[in-house]
């Protein structure tokens, strides 16, 4: 590839990012009551937001749906011609519908409009033309106009398809923060991933249970207690009654220290143990007990329920292995 044309390449990229920045720019100036009409026609329905569109305005649509969906707002995507052939009937009296055409003429717009009319649906219209049948069928009309496309030869939708983009976004945003829409509400519609892990998982979700959790009884010695940790490698055993009411933990650590100062493995564990030792509840957030973790420069420990007693025991590579980190 020879110089003038790779000088070429970057010309041609920054004149399109500078052309639809520009356009992008005249944006928050177009806010207005339309815009606030919006907002509220969103934030007081009873039923779901529907984005529809075509062509290009459709591949937009779906994410402005996806991101009003993720944060806070009931919200599909229904296609602008199959809507006309039977997916008109996924829509209610309750809903209200984004429809997304920068010309506003499409033809489809001379069925669905009156349709829409008759239902008493409010329509949200996202175009470039203010006169069009679309905007004057709308309740609230968002300019997304522009002098220029970025295509050269103002064919290809691109500084309208961002400005599109960007009126979406300031729509679900300011709806989300208008709901108090927190982190936590954002864990629950993606609870696959690592915010969903941090928000949502409890320490009950996560820690080791039954058999699994490493505990002897009072009158066990130190060899007992080697036993559990190996058996069970959390690096801690946990000392308790009948009752399940924690005595003491005692650590790998604990038994590497003890055997250092002539220590016996004959030794009660009652006279060597950490009392009353450290413990989780286990309705913490997990992230709380990485936390907790952290500043207690401690590894493991029990989990007890409201009761005081052991229904548990986690490490912090348990907590690691579910995404909390």
């Amino acid at each position: 590839m020879n110089s003038p044309l790779r000088t070429k390449l970057l010309e041609y990229g920054r004149e399109v990012i500078e052309l639809e920045l520009s356009e992008a720019k005249k944006l928050p100036a177009r806010l207005d009551h339309n815009f606030i009409q919006a907002c509220e026609l969103m934030l007081t329905t009873k039923g779901k937001v529907i984005v529809s569109g075509i062509g290009k305005s459709g591949h937009i649509g779906k994410k402005i749906a996806a991101s009003l969906a993720s944060t806070g707002t009931p919200s599909f995507f229904m296609h602008l011609t199959e809507a006309l052939h039977g997916d008109l009937g996924m829509v209610s009296e309750t809903d209200i519908i984004i429809l997304i055409s920068y010309s506003g003429q499409a033809n489809e717009f001379n069925y669905i409009l009156p349709i829409l009319k008759d239902k008493g649906i409010p329509i949200i219209a996202i175009t470039g033309k203010k006169t069009s049948p679309l905007a004057r069928a709308a309740k609230a009309v968002l300019d997304v106009s522009i002098e220029r496309e970025a295509c050269p030869m103002g064919l290809a939708p691109t500084s309208s398809s961002t400005n599109t983009l960007l009126m979406g976004d300031a729509l679900a945003i300011t709806v989300m923060r208008a709901k108090n829409f927190n982190e936590e509400d954002f864990a629950r519609s993606h609870p696959a991933g690592s915010l969903g892990a941090k928000l949502l998982n409890r320490v009950k979700d996560i820690m080791r249970t039954g058999e699994l959790i490493p505990k002897i009884p009072e009158n066990a010695t130190v060899f007992d207690a080697m036993l559990e940790l190996s058996r069970t490698g959390l690096g801690l055993v946990i000392i308790c009654n009948t009752d399940r009411h924690i005595k003491g933990v005692f650590t790998d650590g604990d038994l590497r220290r003890l055997l250092l100062k002539d220590g016996t493995l004959n030794d009660p564990i009652i006279q060597v143990m950490t009392t009353p030792g450290y413990r989780l509840p286990e309705n913490w957030k997990a992230i709380e007990a990485l936390k907790s973790f952290n500043d207690y420069n401690i590894t493991a420990a029990p989990v007890v329920d409201q009761n005081d007693c052991l229904v548990g025991a986690i490490n912090i590579h348990d907590l690691h292995q579910a995404g909390i980190s």
